[in-house]
């Protein structure tokens, strides 16, 4: 599939890949990096890309940003990876306009998915979970794809409509109770897998969050990485806005991360052991949510999705904290040893979180150390998958997951330096 589509592609990233030394991650590397364009990539006659997640017949709008980041390293010198992301975002951004609230879609108004969750799902959703990093992810593909290749045809009408309702959405859910359309109930499941309006919270400014970006229920409805996402993707857009003469909007979007900061400030961290360290959670009523979920936008990712106000002493402390067995999620293990998920059973180390901790370090040994951790943990399949049981690479979740292959050639290439590539 889209073999001869991407031949542009190909030709470089073969040149990269000569510079491989270490046989195991040449061949992780490069399974990994052609592994969304090869399996997961629809391309549709409107000029829009349906994007699955891997053994999921349907696109969610993180997964499909995530999973062609590490094009973006050749997005100005390949057409072919310039018409991909303009697909992927016109159908984001399509999608959003039919339900902003979902997380999750099908490839056509099918009525597949949670066909019994309520209220009844749009005949386009699979999913209806509100994340605030599936309004997020879109966003910060287009930002991030104006800035390494300068193409403003991505700002379309399309794109103003999309950021209009975004906006909307996230400013009706700081004032959730009183606001807030959005109910979700799955029957199928137990009550506290589904977060129907959500517990109390006080309306300080956050934006409210039914779920994390696991797919899990929030404990506490003010999920802290996503409101510190809301806060990066926004600001990144706002030079482009004002020069443009959109100044209604940059406003708009201004004063939303203003209120955002300042709630953050205020009610993002807690301390412990003398320590103050960022939550995962918090309800502004004084409870935190203490752990880290693998799954991105995290406390361990703060710098790689590039919080813009970071309080540097603080994230160390956090970062120091979810790194250990402090973190309730927080695995170590003979094959692998890291941060996994309540999405995953107990004892499952997620290879993101290597990925990102690798990301997120400075220090050449970590990540080398990273890296040989996760190229080793493959189960002989040299793909990476969801969860990988820490005392047995062979066991694992889901086989086929294209966002944590995706975001290992984005680290391979990020930090192609500090590997001696």
């Amino acid at each position: 599939m889209n073999v001869e589509r991407f031949a542009d592609l190909r030709e470089e990233v073969e040149v990269f890949e000569e510079r491989i030394s270490d046989p195991l991650l040449k061949k992780v590397f490069h399974k990994a990096f052609f592994n969304t364009i090869l399996t997961t990539v629809f391309f549709e006659e409107d000029g829009s890309a349906f994007v699955i997640t891997g053994d999921i017949p349907a696109m969610w709008l993180r997964d499909s940003a995530a999973q062609v980041m590490q094009y973006l390293f050749f997005a100005k010198s390949c057409p072919s990876v310039r018409e991909l992301i303009k697909a992927i975002l016109k159908k984001q951004f399509t999608y959003i306009l039919i339900d902003p609230y979902a997380n999750a879609f099908n490839r056509t108004a099918n009525g597949m998915g949670h066909t019994t969750d309520i209220p009844k799902n749009s005949p386009w959703v699979w999913e209806r979970k509100f994340e605030l990093d599936s309004l997020c992810y879109p966003l910060w593909l287009a930002a991030r794809y104006h800035a390494e290749t300068g193409d403003e045809s991505i700002f379309d009408t399309l794109f103003y409509k999309a950021f209009d309702l975004i906006l909307a959405t996230f400013r009706n859910e700081q004032q959730h109770k009183e606001y807030s359309p959005y109910y979700h109930e799955r029957v199928d499941r137990s009550r506290e897998l589904w977060c129907g309006k959500g517990a109390p919270v006080s309306e300080c400014g956050l934006v409210w969050s039914g779920y994390r970006p696991s797919d899990d229920c929030c404990t506490y409805n003010y999920y802290i990485p996503g409101n510190m996402f809301i806060c990066t993707v926004l600001t990144k857009l706002l030079p482009y806005l004002r020069a443009h003469g959109e100044d209604k909007r940059a406003t708009m979007a201004e004063e939303l991360v203003g209120r955002i900061k300042t709630a953050l400030d205020r009610y993002a961290t807690t301390e412990v052991d003398g320590k103050k360290i960022y939550a995962l959670e918090t309800d502004g009523l004084g409870h935190h949510n203490v752990m880290d979920d693998a799954n991105i936008p995290n406390l361990l990712a703060i710098p790689y999705y590039e919080y813009p106000f970071t309080d540097q002493a603080v994230y160390e402390n956090t970062r120091s904290y979810m790194l250990s067995d402090a973190n309730p999620y927080f695995f170590r293990g003979k094959a692998i040893t890291g941060i996994g998920s309540p999405h995953t059973p107990d004892g499952y180390v997620w290879p993101l979180s290597l990925i990102v901790q690798a990301l997120t370090s400075e220090d050449e040994e970590e990540i080398r150390a990273c890296v040989k951790m996760v190229a080793s943990s493959t189960g002989g399949t040299h793909y990476i998958h969801e969860g990988v049981y820490k005392d047995n690479a062979r066991v694992y979740t889901r086989p086929w997951f294209a966002w944590a292959n995706s975001l290992f050639a984005y680290l391979v290439l990020k930090k192609q330096k500090e590997l001696g590539i």
